[in-house]
């Protein structure tokens, strides 16, 4: 492991005077005119420098044009445009479209996969897809049966192809991919199904896998050097992946890797968390379960691990960690920091230092979470890093299997994969919420490949004493960790979120509006019904000198998956069926982008 450290250095080192297949993508991302990547550039800033359109005049949008994708179920994500093109994604059975934007959206091809529709029963919420990549004149797409494909992004032709995973054993894929350096970074889902998470880089230009970094198991799995590999500051020692799972319960461990990717090429690092550990049932699992439920930093060429933070040590509430890490450049003690803010299902929102892994702020951003009194910020302390239970709220009552009744928050988290947006204007985080809680019953599970790997049973409402909806959209300050301002909404607010130079921020509704909000102030502009629940991301370009903004509308996901799936039986759904049930009042399925524009 030495060794590999010193060639990991030599290789970055390299790395700093070699030209990369995404260098194109990155003049792409820094062309406000296109949305040339999911999160909006490798920081995850979702923030276009675009304001035409602003707080003086977003209320007068309008509908500029729609496009019906043909699929129903949920449809997150959001269309790429590159140039003329736009690159719209569905759900299930994944397919992709290129559209013509200077022809009225004239269809360019049409890529359709030809999936085993048996891959659907195994995908754990829905049939999301959480939208394709660009880069090196490709177009990137990680279908729901794990296949990797690469199309030729003028003709839609596959120029090569790559099998992730095995859905017969439960691994299947919701996420979007990192285009990076000469890579394509994948994950993986299926922690639900004790599949052990794994993060997999191929060869952008011929599809050949380079590494896989697994979530736990042996050193040489999940690739890690335990003397320079840290966790708050300490090494991580020998077999960290191994010894705090009991035998081989890490083989069937889950800590899945379905959530987003950021990037920082100066530090040739990148950045993302993993999931839940297998099962959802904390007796079955006793210790720590690493490295499940945390946060990574790797080397992009090698994969090696420069270091980890577990968030949510010995999980018994199913709080992945997958959700996105945004990265800035701020001010700490007059003393310019790389920070990363992340904000966990857990209902905690933490800053760290990027490079190091030093942990500098870890908040609640919901103040009805109540299964952990605060995280230990003293490094000095034996528990430094760890959030302290509340032992009321615990799922594992005395090695007994009990109902735990009013946790905050859900299973669902106070935030999911919908990703939140940065403004460098105003240095704020605009984050959509859950505000939910629940009761959470294990039962005793055994493993069967490619069946469900649950162990609990679940049910949610709306948080108690509190306005009475499910949702909240929030502005956060990542350095002091404290919310500036909120808007309740009815229900979850499962959109991802836009935040513009025109001092505006945009999110969708599970009803399915879109809104306007200000970025100062949280004041409503704009609202706009859309066809059905908007659970997608906002998205905005610019095509011959007019600005739009557009969105996927399409009811779905875990909060939506009773509307998606036809289920009525409260408990179904992971529990999200009976907490939702009243969404079926307000939006119905469907499957459109709609794209807003000011009048001409």
């Amino acid at each position: 492991m030495k060794k590999l450290s010193l060639l990991t250095s030599g290789i970055a080192l390299c790395a700093a005077s070699m030209a990369y297949a995404n260098d194109d993508l990155i003049s792409q991302m820094d062309n406000a005119s296109q949305w040339a990547i999911q999160t909006g550039d490798y920081k995850n800033h979702r923030y276009s420098e675009l304001d035409q359109i602003n707080v003086d005049n977003v209320g007068d949008l309008q509908v500029a044009w729609t496009f019906s994708t043909g699929v129903l179920r949920g449809h997150e994500g959001s269309p790429l445009v590159i140039g003329d093109v736009m690159y719209v994604h569905t759900p299930f059975p994944n397919i992709v479209y290129a559209l013509d934007l200077a022809n009225e959206g004239k269809i360019l091809w049409k890529y359709e996969p030809k999936q085993d529709p048996d891959v659907i029963p195994v995908m754990c919420c829905d049939t999301v897809y959480r939208g394709v990549a660009y880069a090196d004149n490709k177009i990137f797409l990680h279908q729901a049966d794990t296949k990797v494909v690469a199309l030729n992004a003028e003709t839609g032709a596959v120029e090569w192809e790559a099998i992730n995973g095995d859905p017969s054993i439960g691994e299947t894929n919701t996420a979007t991919v990192l285009p990076v350096k000469d890579k394509v970074i994948v994950g993986i889902s299926g922690g639900e199904f004790g599949v052990r998470g794994h993060t997999t880089a191929y060869d952008m230009a011929t599809g050949e896998l380079v590494w896989r970094a697994y979530s736990m198991g042996p050193d040489e799995d999940i690739l890690v050097d335990p003397e320079n590999t840290t966790h708050l500051g300490t090494p991580v020692g020998e077999n960290s992946g191994t010894n705090t799972w009991e035998g081989d319960q890490w083989m069937i461990g889950g800590g899945t890797t379905w959530g987003w990717f950021s990037a920082d090429m100066d530090e040739n690092l990148f950045y993302y968390g993993t999931g839940n550990p297998s099962t959802w049932n904390p007796a079955q699992r006793p210790g720590d379960n690493r490295w499940s439920m945390t946060l990574m930093a790797r080397d992009i060429d090698t994969g090696v691990a420069k270091w980890f933070y577990q968030m949510t040590p010995h999980d018994e509430w199913d709080y992945d960690g997958v959700n996105e890490n945004i990265l800035t450049e701020q001010e700490i003690d007059g003393e310019m920091r790389k920070l990363l803010t992340h904000f966990d299902r857990n209902g905690l929102a933490y800053t760290m230092d990027r490079v190091t892994g030093e942990l500098l702020v870890a908040e609640k951003y919901d103040p009805v979470v109540n299964w952990t009194t605060g995280v230990d910020m003293d490094p000095n302390s034996d528990t430094y890093g760890r959030p302290a239970v509340v032992a009321q709220y615990s799922t594992s009552q005395n090695g007994e299997d009990v109902n735990t009744t009013g946790i905050c928050p859900a299973a669902l988290g106070t935030k999911d994969q919908q990703p939140a947006a940065y403004s460098p204007r105003t240095e704020v985080f605009y984050v959509p919420t859950n505000h939910v809680c629940m009761d959470y019953e294990p039962f005793r599970v055994s493993y069967t490949a490619g069946q469900p790997y649950v162990g609990a049973t679940l049910s949610m409402y709306p948080a108690p004493d509190s306005h009475g909806g499910m949702g909240n959209f929030i502005a956060w300050d990542n350095l002091k960790g404290e919310i500036l301002w909120s808007i309740p909404e009815k229900f979850s607010v499962w959109s991802g979120a836009l935040a513009t130079a025109g001092d505006i921020v945009f999110y969708g509704t599970l009803e399915g509006h879109l809104k306007a909000v200000s970025a100062e102030t949280g004041e409503e502009l704009y609202r706009f019904k859309t066809p059905s629940g908007i659970i997608g991301n906002v998205m905005t370009y610019e095509h011959d000198g007019r600005q739009y903004v557009g969105i996927l509308s399409g009811v779905g996901g875990w909060a939506g998956i009773g509307l998606a799936a036809g289920l009525t039986n409260p408990n179904d759904g992971l529990g999200a069926v009976g907490g939702y049930a009243a969404l079926s009042d307000y939006t119905a399925l469907g499957g459109q982008l709609t794209v807003f524009a000011l009048p001409n």
